[in-house]
């Protein structure tokens, strides 16, 4: 259809023509082009109906598209022929306004809404809440909350979250136990917050007492939220509580996200085998590459080199293409595994055949597995052909830790330069070449390096004790 080709009828016929064009931008309203012909359409036939009938949808699509501005740009050019504006067209302008995060458009969109009455509107000040929040304006935000007398679920949920994405947790955490009836959302947003904010114990017993106590049922983004705390505390029994849940309720068929977290979090609890069963139960046409690298992680962070392998050789088998993360994956297994040779080949692999620049974290993987093989010729030498961008103190801490694990004090010697050329101050690293020296029976070199140490007054690492 050319929407282009429709012109205004007559004044008889004016009703059926704006009842076709609302007809129309409703149909389209996922459509940018369609979307774009009936806007142009509007405009050179001087068709200013009611925003509510005919601007609005074209102020939702701008604000939910690529481009938010254009509803900004839609709006100055309508207050120049009308002031019609209802609640929909300042929700919809301020969405716009919070996916570009422009404070500046928000206070004035505030003006606005107060200017023509929109004061006691839940929906418009939520909002208008929603952008102070987006672009960290809390005490702003915490006004507009403060000064509305009825708020609904929803503009709870925009303040806590808000105040959660700035790092206010204490202060969401306070605003989540006085809400009246707080959601699955609600829920959500605070266990998400801890988990960010590496509480992973409170996230936990959050987690518990909605599910347990509360009997609020999480949904998929609870379960996205909670894996990492299980994870960070090895809480296999949460894992299967969570695993079990998710069967019953549909959630892990129904989100690929979930059984590849599922699958991570397993491994990390110690239960490749489980990690492995779940990978299994995946079906194939389903599988995406982060199902892929998460069980060769898995197999690779539990010793299991061949295992890691042997899945990344199924994956190219179907044509599923690797990136950086499956890379370091399968890296990391060659290193924990000892298989020197093949490590270095799917190195060469991901350089030459994928076209991947590594990072620091490959090389420094390579550095690992050469050092930890006892061939520290070649690590150096690859440390020193790190490109200058890249290259970091890290590099040359790993590979004088097996200088000091092999007792070589020839390289540990030219490897210690190279971390005093980037930072003096780490006590360890004077700590490692004495060590070497002592190794090799020079005690007097290594009571120099210690004294060396204290006169440059390098930080040395507290000693634990878990008793």
């Amino acid at each position: 259809m050319n929407l282009m080709r429709m012109k205004q009828p007559p004044h008889l016929h004016l009703h059926l023509y704006r009842r076709k064009l609302v007809s129309l931008l409703r149909q389209h309203q996922s459509r940018r082009s369609a979307m774009q012909q009936l806007h142009s359409h509007l405009i050179t036939t001087g068709s200013y109906m009611d925003v509510t009938s005919s601007w609005n949808p074209l102020l939702r699509h701008y604000s939910l598209g690529i481009f938010p501005q254009e509803a900004f740009f839609l709006f100055t050019h309508l207050r120049v022929y009308q002031n019609s504006f209802d609640s929909f067209s300042f929700s919809y302008l301020l969405k716009a306004c919070a996916n570009l995060q422009n404070l500046q458009a928000g206070l004035l969109l505030h003006a606005f809404t107060l200017k023509l009455g929109f004061e006691l509107h839940v929906y418009v000040h939520t909002g208008l809440l929603n952008v102070y929040a987006v672009c960290g304006a809390l005490p702003e935000a915490k006004q507009v909350f403060d000064e509305m007398s009825v708020r609904n679920s929803v503009t709870w949920n925009v303040l806590i979250s808000g105040l959660v994405k700035w790092g206010e947790l204490d202060l969401a955490r306070s605003l989540f136990d006085e809400m009246p009836m707080p959601t699955v959302v609600s829920w959500t947003t605070i266990i998400d917050g801890y988990t960010r904010m590496n509480q992973p114990k409170q996230a936990l017993a959050l987690f518990r007492s909605m599910f347990i106590d509360e009997g609020i049922k999480p949904n998929e983004i609870t379960l996205l939220a909670i894996f990492p705390t299980i994870s960070n505390l090895g809480a296999l029994e949460i894992c299967q509580l969570v695993h079990t849940y998710g069967e019953k309720s549909g959630l892990n068929a129904l989100d690929i996200r979930i059984r590849n977290s599922l699958l991570d979090t397993y491994a990390k609890c110690g239960c490749i085998e489980s990690a492995s069963r779940v990978f299994g139960e995946i079906a194939a046409k389903i599988r995406n590459l982060v199902s892929w690298t998460s069980i060769i992680s898995a197999f690779a962070m539990h010793g299991m080199a061949k295992e890691a392998l042997a899945n990344f050789e199924r994956m190219q088998k179907e044509l599923v293409k690797p990136n950086r993360i499956t890379f370091l994956s399968v890296l990391n297994a060659c290193s924990h595994g000892g298989l020197v040779e093949e490590g270095l080949e799917f190195f060469r692999k991901m350089v030459n055949e994928y076209q991947m620049s590594p990072d620091i974290k490959h090389y420094g993987c390579l550095i690992d597995m050469l050092g930890r093989a006892g061939r520290l010729d070649e690590a150096e030498k690859m440390a020193l052909g790190i490109p200058n961008e890249v290259v970091n103190v890290v590099i040359w801490r790993t590979l004088l830790g097996a200088c000091s694990f092999h007792g070589n004090v020839e390289i540990g010697a030219r490897v210690i330069r190279k971390i005093l050329e980037m930072e003096r101050k780490y006590g360890g690293d004077y700590v490692l070449l004495s060590n070497i020296f002592a190794g090799v029976g020079r005690y007097s070199d290594a009571e120099w390096v210690r004294r060396l140490m204290d006169e440059r007054n390098a930080s040395k690492v507290a000693g634990l004790s878990f008793v």
